[in-house]
């Protein structure tokens, strides 16, 4: 045979699976109408299995893994519409479509001290923050949680140094939603008492996460001891408070007119496109307007295929994924907790239905805000 009965060949074989695809899918539809009344579960993991493993002995040795991911994936496509057929509420959905305004005036809680990136993040999302410091992350969470402020705003990645995990873990321990992220640009300046130079400095302190971004600065002087501190702000406070000529931060020009410190060296961060992401957080599962991403948090099971399982049912649906972070379970053997950000699509009737389609079939499975993500000069 010539390429071009092949192909004639191909096109015969690819109309009749396209056929029984569209029969197996009406008869998926029939099996939610039984579903619904008898008062059934969509997910029937025994069944699924029961499935996969006599398509894969249909088929062959050879073929049989190819197989199992075809019909895992039709599975997947035919719980979906299972779910759609049974009509069943869509939470996620009422609370995009009855978006609230973000509020102008508000009570919001940073990590640090006055002039801390923080700050300019809480600037960026409020009109006329009242804000509030505290020296950890994790009393961030606390001043929310114990409603001394609405709102509370935490660092989340930087374009350079990657993401802030201590944040995400503190996400996982609490249960709280972003409202609004902020994406605010990050020079990273180094800061002296009056009169101090380069050659008699003798120890550092900053964030890791500013050091980290410093590093190629840092190499380039070995005579510095480097201190990792709780905050870039705090940092600045801490020299202009020590009694050593010696000592020097990492921090921002805004500090260094608080504090009043000198910048003796401008810019030193390695990428001067260096940014610094932001979330907004709030114990309430409220949705603001112009929601344009969702963030969600889920374990899967220790199995071949289960990541590809979930990230096909995104590809499906045209649903656009931004960031993958996965953190280990504590006291588990290699397992993780799997964080997505996604982009709202056109249809979010879409997305909310595969996220409440994951939410009945996973063990672990939370929703942590449908948000804005904005630029600091919005």
């Amino acid at each position: 045979m010539d390429l071009k009965e092949l192909r004639a060949e191909i096109d015969a074989v690819d109309t009749q699976i396209a056929q029984l695809f569209s029969r197996r899918m009406q008869l998926g539809g029939a099996v939610a109408d039984y579903k619904r009344e008898h008062s059934l579960a969509v997910m029937n993991s025994q069944r699924e299995q029961q499935v996969l493993e006599r398509v894969s002995s249909l088929v062959g040795e050879d073929l049989a893994p190819d197989a199992r991911v075809l019909f895992a994936s039709m599975m997947d496509m035919s719980k979906a519409l299972q779910h759609r057929r049974l009509g069943r509420p869509l939470p996620l959905l009422g609370l995009i479509e009855n978006a609230r305004s973000l509020p102008k005036h508000a009570r919001v809680c940073c990590q640090g001290v006055p002039g801390a990136f923080s700050q300019r993040a809480c600037q960026a999302v409020f009109e006329h923050p009242q804000t509030q410091f505290v020296p950890e992350f994790e009393d961030v969470f606390q001043a929310v949680s114990r409603g001394e402020c609405e709102f509370g705003i935490l660092p989340i990645e930087n374009s350079s140094a990657g993401s802030v995990t201590a944040v995400y873990d503190l996400m996982k321990r609490h249960q709280f939603y972003i409202a609004r992220s902020v994406r605010v640009k990050v020079e990273h300046n180094l800061l002296v008492k009056p009169g101090t130079t380069l050659d008699k400095i003798t120890d550092l302190y900053s964030h890791e996460q500013a050091i980290s971004q410093c590093s190629q600065f840092l190499r380039s002087h070995p005579q510095i001891t480097v201190h990792p501190y709780s905050n870039t702000a705090k940092s600045a406070q801490l020299v202009a408070q020590d009694t050593s000529p010696g000592t020097a931060a990492i921090s921002s020009r805004e500090c260094a007119q608080l504090y009043g410190l000198t910048v003796l060296e401008s810019g030193i961060q390695n990428s001067q496109q260096n940014y610094t992401r932001f979330i907004c957080i709030t114990r309430e599962p409220v949705v603001y307007e112009k929601a344009d991403k969702v963030s969600v948090m889920l374990s899967i099971p220790h199995t071949a295929g289960s990541l590809y399982r979930v990230l096909s049912r995104f590809s499906y649906g045209g649903i656009n994924l931004t960031k993958l972070e996965s953190r280990p379970i504590p006291d588990t053997d290699f397992e993780f907790m799997f964080y997505f950000d996604l982009q709202c699509p056109k249809d979010p009737g879409l997305l909310a239905g595969i996220l409440e389609d994951l939410q009945e079939e996973l063990d672990t499975f939370v929703f942590l805000g449908a948000y804005q993500e904005q630029s600091e000069d919005l």
